[in-house]
């Protein structure tokens, strides 16, 4: 199905609107949940693979991988309207356990963090610095979804290497416990499996 054709539909210009509404509505609440975080108190927690290595400094190779990535992402799935209503509604679903997740689970950042801050968001000289988003780690489990989600072989090869890629680099800048980045993979699985269940449940066509 293309725009046009969908666009036809009540029903698509129904889900397609509700969507929309709720990605925006989540990015609201999980901007603001996240300043509340960070004035929280949680605890340390020892690492031993952290404690193998020095923190290395390394923003612009994990803001470049993401940033790449979700410029592909919309470059392609922009081509196919429920492939991108899948992701956007797979990313909400995300996005509520994660928002769940944190608020359960009070974590001070690695003691030796050196903060990500997104390169771009610091050159125009806005935006919070965030330390205590931990688990899980929303950069590996965006990405990781957009490697489920992906319809091609190539795509898939590129998203799981950006993955990969990006889980070594906040590890070695010591962002996240490991045990943040190991779980992300999990909640982005049941997030998309739980979409498509929904997604079949209501009639919706599935990708």
């Amino acid at each position: 199905m293309n725009w046009r054709d969908g666009f036809k539909s009540s029903k698509f210009k129904i889900e397609f609107t509700a969507t929309l509404i709720l990605l925006i509505l989540i990015l609201i609440a999980l901007a603001n949940f996240l300043n509340f975080v960070e004035t929280r108190d949680g605890v340390v927690l020892n690492d031993p693979l952290l404690n193998l290595f020095e923190p290395v400094d390394l923003p612009w190779l994990t803001f470049g991988l993401i940033y790449i990535s979700l410029v592909t992402f919309l470059t392609v799935f922009l081509k196919n309207p429920e492939l991108l209503l899948t992701a956007f509604q797979s990313y909400i679903v995300m996005t509520v356990f994660r928002i769940t997740v944190i608020y359960l689970l009070p974590l001070n950042p690695p003691a030796k963090m050196i903060p990500l801050g997104d390169p771009f968001v610091e050159f125009f000289g806005t935006g919070q610095l965030l330390t205590k988003d931990l688990f899980f780690s929303g950069h590996t489990a965006t990405l990781f979804l957009l490697f489920l989600l992906a319809d091609s072989k190539s795509l898939k090869i590129f998203f799981l290497i950006s993955t990969i890629l990006v889980t070594a680099a906040v590890l070695l800048q010591h962002v996240h416990y490991s045990i943040d980045v190991l779980a992300a993979p999990f909640f982005s699985y049941c997030s998309f499996i739980l979409t498509k269940r929904l997604r079949k449940k209501f009639s919706v066509t599935v990708t």
